[in-house]
């Protein structure tokens, strides 16, 4: 299993960074690699990704979602992965973003990707990518602001 950590800070008050988050459907604007995702419900997406020349589509759930703190999710179909984004207020015009991601890297390219840590690096110029967007509007696109209980698993935790 593969982790990512990374953290920038964006001059944009906390709720227009999370309502710009919650436009899952702009990903493609700022990640990397991200062809398309479709909100399908308030929890549930379909991604279309394009790394290093494979083309792959994976449906993910929402799995927690509190306004202006966190999302999380977790993969349901196609390659294993999860993650949380947290949005922490440093004033009332800025705002940290803290992504972790952890997913199983397919192959030998993905392997030695992991291992050189350049999803690392994808991340950070992702999250650089969003914070140059957010700023340069000046607002959100959009706005999602319901709420999604994280609900216990199938042991009942």
């Amino acid at each position: 299993m593969a982790t990512v950590n990374s953290d920038i800070d964006v001059s944009a008050p906390i709720s227009s960074v999370y309502n710009q988050w919650t436009q899952f459907e702009s990903f493609p604007q700022f990640l990397g690699g991200v062809d398309e995702v479709v909100q399908k419900s308030d929890t549930q997406t379909h991604w279309k990704v394009s790394i290093a020349g494979v083309t792959r589509e994976f449906d993910a759930e929402i799995t927690e979602q509190i306004p202006d703190e966190r999302v999380a999710w977790n993969s349901t179909s196609g390659e294993e992965h999860a993650g949380v984004v947290t949005f922490h207020r440093l004033s009332d015009s800025e705002t940290r973003i803290s992504l972790r991601m952890d997913w199983t890297p397919q192959g030998v390219v993905e392997s030695a990707g992991a291992l050189l840590q350049v999803d690392d690096m994808q991340i950070k110029k992702d999250l650089k990518k969003f914070k140059e967007l957010i700023e340069s509007n000046g607002f959100e696109t959009g706005a999602w602001r319901g709420s999604v209980d994280r609900s216990p698993d199938a042991t009942g935790r």
